[in-house]
Order: structure tokens, then C-alpha cells, then sequence
């Protein structure tokens, strides 16, 4: 639990749901999971904190790349009910909607998690998305 242990305090952790790749084709598959985490540190240290993490087991950033195998992604969903939108950070995450991958481990730990952007809970764009999808 290093992240929660750096970060803040663990509050839940999801299950880890194994998912095919998602933007990008491979012959590997994700483990993919969602944990609160109570924090004192700010959304930019945070990420900072996510970042040294990453590299420090083993992620490398390839410039122009696009999506790719990684050893470990560690976004940053949602920070309270903040909505930012900075060169380096965009909160809550863009993409949350579009992404099951995302959506079903989040739904699992806070179903009722109202997005600050779209005013529906968690739950609530997950059966959307399967309704889409």
C-alpha cells in the first residue's frame, strides 16, 4: 500500500479487475483498481507523489507515444468534489465516463460519488455506459 501510505490515509481500496487494453492494442492485459485516499496534500503533490511512484517502479514516459504498455498508471479521479483544469493535471479525470475499466472498481468503492461535472453518481454513469456500450 505505498501509495495510500505516502499519500494519505487509505479509506477503501477496490477489488482488481483484469481488463483488456483500452486506446491501444496488446497482447497483455490491465489489473486495474480504485482506492480513496484521505489526504493533507495538495492535488498538484499528489500527483507529484503518483509520478515518483510510477517511475519508481519502472514506468517510462515515451514523448508522443500515446498509449502504451506500462508497469503501473496511477491517475488522479476525483479530489473532493474540486474541478481544476491545469498544463498538468485535469480534475476530475476526462476520460472517467468512457472507461469501464475505471468505472466498475470506482462503482464498487464509492457508488454514489456524485461527479462534480456531470451531477450523476458513480453508479449512475456506469449503467449509462453499459447501456452505451
Amino acid at each position: 500500500m505505498i501509495c495510500g501510505t505516502i499519500m494519505g490515509n487509505l479509506v477503501n481500496l477496490s477489488s482488481l479487475y483484469e481488463t483488456e487494453p483500452w486506446g491501444f492494442s496488446s497482447p497483455n492485459k490491465f489489473l486495474n483498481a480504485a482506492i480513496c485516499i484521505e489526504t493533507e496534500h495538495s492535488p498538484e503533490k499528489c500527483l507529484a507523489m503518483a509520478k515518483a511512484i510510477e517511475r519508481e517502479m519502472g514506468r517510462m514516459k515515451h514523448e508522443g507515444a500515446g498509449y502504451e504498455d506500462r508497469p503501473i498508471d496511477i491517475d488522479i479521479l476525483f479530489y473532493d468534489d474540486l474541478v481544476m483544469n491545469s498544463e498538468t493535471l485535469t480534475i476530475p479525470h476526462p476520460l472517467i465516463q468512457n472507461r469501464d475499466f475505471v468505472l466498475r472498481p470506482l462503482a464498487e468503492i464509492a457508488p454514489d460519488l456524485t461527479h462534480p461535472v456531470f451531477g450523476k453518481s458513480i453508479e449512475e454513469l456506469l449503467i449509462q455506459w453499459e447501456k452505451n456500450n
